[in-house]
């Protein structure tokens, strides 16, 4: 892990809630509840909780995807929800994300050389990349090459991938913008124990490399613990404990957080 040190994100006391009908009224569900936290530049933050404790939620303010109803989120200094123009395609830029099903976040109409190289093309004007079709597979199989993929994926489709081949496709579309954030949201919770191993220790070798700052979502403690530099707990969309990651699964201070360190296997062997 390279030098920890100013935050990259800021989250300050965010809130999200949607309409929910009862009866002939309306009222107010809320999914998150006053959580606030930051992530240092080249640390991982594991953000853990069972489903529907909030954690994908937030996931989605920090991406811009959802605006939060108070509070506020800031990545590399920009606020988030107020981003528009050239700060947001900075912004979009700056962090991606990979999600859990690996399947569902690749067009499968698209081969490999377009998907990986989609976010070059839009992006085209700000990164200033050369946009001939061999410059762009020069920088498709630097790209494969950095996740542990051959040229020869290049010309194929997503359903022609195992589960842990279309993650590693993903990732690398996620690198194409050399972007200083990742939001893992349970990359790993689709796939076998054993590719899921390799995949979190492709993310642990390629945050060394390529100088990454992870927010890195799941529901296995073990996983998080393995990961992560600290550690923040969330329960029924709040925030119940935070800290650093070894302490924290050593002596938690909280009784769900215990439940979760129990409730969730080591990791394999093969994590390493």
């Amino acid at each position: 892990m390279y030098h920890v040190g100013m935050a990259l994100v800021e989250v300050n006391s965010i809130w999200k809630s949607y309409p929910r009908r009862a009866g002939l009224r309306t009222d107010a569900h809320t999914v998150v509840e006053d959580v606030s936290f930051a992530i240092e530049t080249g640390e991982t933050l594991g953000l853990v909780g069972e489903s529907g404790s909030g954690k994908t939620t937030v996931a989605r303010m920090i991406l811009g995807l959802v605006e939060p109803s108070r509070g506020s989120v800031l990545v590399d200094g920009i606020e988030v929800p107020r981003a528009s123009g050239n700060a947001l395609r900075r912004l979009r830029r700056q962090m991606q994300p990979v999600f859990q099903d690996p399947y569902a976040a690749l067009n499968p109409r698209m081969n490999v050389l377009e998907i990986v190289t989609e976010p070059l093309l839009i992006h085209r004007h700000e990164v200033g990349i050369r946009t001939e079709r061999a410059a762009l597979r020069i920088k498709a199989v630097e790209l494969l090459g950095a996740v542990g993929l051959e040229e020869s994926a290049l010309g194929r489709h997503p359903h022609e991938f195992s589960g842990g081949q279309r993650q590693r496709i993903n990732i690398a579309r996620a690198l194409a913008l050399r972007p200083k954030l990742l939001i893992l949201d349970e990359p790993v919770s689709a796939l076998d124990v054993s590719v899921g191993a390799q995949i979190v220790n492709l993310l642990r070798r390629l945050q060394r490399e390529h100088r990454l700052t992870y927010l890195f979502i799941s529901h296995s403690m073990p996983l998080v613990r393995y990961l992560s530099t600290r550690i923040a707990v969330m329960e029924r969309g709040r925030l119940i404990e935070c800290g650093e990651a070894v302490a924290l699964c050593a002596k938690p201070q909280r009784e769900y957080t215990r439940q979760l360190i129990a409730a969730t296997s080591e990791l394999p062997r093969c994590v390493a």
